[in-house]
């Protein structure tokens, strides 16, 4: 069983700062990526991604605002947002892919205010 416990959303002002955090845990031999996915209304997309080397893969949308971050000791991934626009208001999803299984974080809900 793997398990992945997010924090860190909440309500903000449009142009505020927001960090997400998400931690790994149970049985996991070694991690592929991990990463965060944000669903409003319709389907679940891609916010950023990180690969266990390091490579880094973001959304158009979060490109330049948003960076991500992993501790591998910890098995965490973080996400810090800057700039925030109501248009990110949305659940965000933590997910982690290692051989075997893709496993998903319970959410967790970020609102931007106007």
């Amino acid at each position: 069983q793997v398990q992945l416990v997010e924090s860190g959303g909440g309500l903000v002002q449009a142009g505020g700062s927001l960090r997400l955090s998400c931690a790994a845990s149970g049985s996991i031999s070694s991690i592929n990526t991990m990463g965060w996915y944000r669903q409003a209304p319709g389907n679940r997309e891609l916010v950023a991604v990180m690969a266990s080397g390091g490579s880094t893969n973001y959304a158009d949308s979060a490109k330049g605002r948003f960076t991500i971050s992993r501790d591998n000791a910890k098995k965490a991934v973080y996400l810090q947002m800057n700039s925030l626009k109501p248009e990110d208001t949305a659940v965000y999803y933590c997910k982690l892919s290692m051989p075997g299984g893709v496993y998903w974080g319970q959410g967790t809900q970020v609102t931007v205010s106007s």
